[in-house]
């Protein structure tokens, strides 16, 4: 079903959502409600946009959930009566209750060129592949990232992007999508475009975990790993004299010939910038944080110093102290000879 000048329904938590509501307004679209992911989560959700500001200047409803699919959420978008929901930036499934609420459907966002990338975390994703991405508009369907495509814009992936630079590429790329699509909805003439299931490709779930670093890996994929969970992501990481050393931004180093141990550092710029010895090549911390405040002392990084830690040196430091407490407990619960007399 295809209804000229739809009215509009934006939901959704992130800076891709309030892009798409921003070219929405600007393309005078006929957007009834605004429903937005509660700010008690935007510490739980990387690149957290709130909505209600834009939906308040434009004077538009707004309502604010914790779950999309909850009856009273559902309730209050469907008394807007909407022909079209996007969902956008959103990881909450949209259920069938929800997905029957809109006149013609749901619209989905996905920045990978689908069929391919289908899935969790394609940001880091992308920049962990080096491939190129795409701003895809979609109708939902039971499926994940499954419907048919409205529009897609490509854009590249450049081998030093970090995940905050496609985020301005997945914006601009946004944009120039919803300036071909949302004439189209407004004149009811969009095209839908069925996805070849065949060259359909899956991203699995990321985790704050997967940012440690391992210095092990060679230089060039510790470089991959820190662009791939840098800002809006929560940052890769390491230990350093046993505290959490969170590292945003690094460089390959490709001209100095040093050798050293891997992960110690090696050698020492100016200011505090340590370069260590990765599994192969070299990589300098160009910016770091950590994750706690740490004893002056000890935030000081020293040539020679490693970084991480030794397993099986942890292991046996544990071993001991926990021989030690146990040597403690039995005296403590040992009885003295008086007892014994008695």
């Amino acid at each position: 079903m295809k209804i000229p000048n739809p009215r509009i329904v934006v939901a959704g938590s992130v800076s891709s959502t309030h892009r798409t509501l921003r070219s929405l307004l600007e393309h005078k679209a006929d957007v009834v409600g605004v429903a937005g992911l509660s700010r008690k989560y935007a510490h739980k959700v990387s690149g957290y946009a709130g909505l209600d500001d834009l939906a308040a200047d434009a004077h538009l409803p707004y309502c604010t959930f914790d779950n999309i699919n909850a009856p009273d959420v559902v309730s209050a978008i469907a008394d807007w009566k909407p022909d079209l929901l996007f969902v956008v930036g959103l990881s909450q499934v949209v259920g069938d209750a929800l997905l029957q609420v809109p006149t013609i459907g749901c619209i989905g966002f996905h920045p990978t060129r689908l069929p391919v990338g289908r899935g969790r975390a394609p940001l880091a994703w992308l920049v962990m592949d080096g491939q190129p991405g795409a701003a895809t508009f979609f109708l939902i369907d039971d499926g994940v990232d499954s419907g048919p495509v409205l529009v897609q814009q490509v854009f590249d992936v450049g081998s030093d992007d970090y995940a905050s630079d496609i985020v301005s590429k997945i914006d601009l790329a946004m944009k120039i999508a919803l300036d071909r699509l949302i004439p189209q909805l407004i004149a009811g003439t969009w095209q839908e475009v069925p996805q070849c299931t065949d060259a359909a490709s899956c991203l699995a779930r990321r985790a704050p975990s997967d940012g440690w670093l391992d210095w092990h890996m060679s230089a060039q994929r510790l470089y991959r790993i820190v662009r791939a969970t840098s800002h809006p992501h929560p940052g890769a990481y390491t230990y350093y004299r046993g505290a959490r050393l969170i590292v945003w931004r690094c460089t390959v180093e490709k001209r100095m010939r040093i050798r050293g141990v891997t992960g110690r550092i090696v050698h020492m710029d100016i200011p505090q910038r340590p370069l260590v010895q990765t599994g192969d090549g070299l990589l300098w911390l160009d910016e770091v944080e950590w994750a706690a405040p740490v004893n002056p002392e000890g935030a000081i990084f020293i040539v020679g110093s490693k970084l991480g830690y030794c397993a099986e040196d942890e292991i046996h430091n544990l071993k001991k102290r926990i021989a030690q407490l146990e040597e403690s407990v039995n005296r403590l619960t040992k009885p003295t000879p008086s007892e014994v007399k008695m």
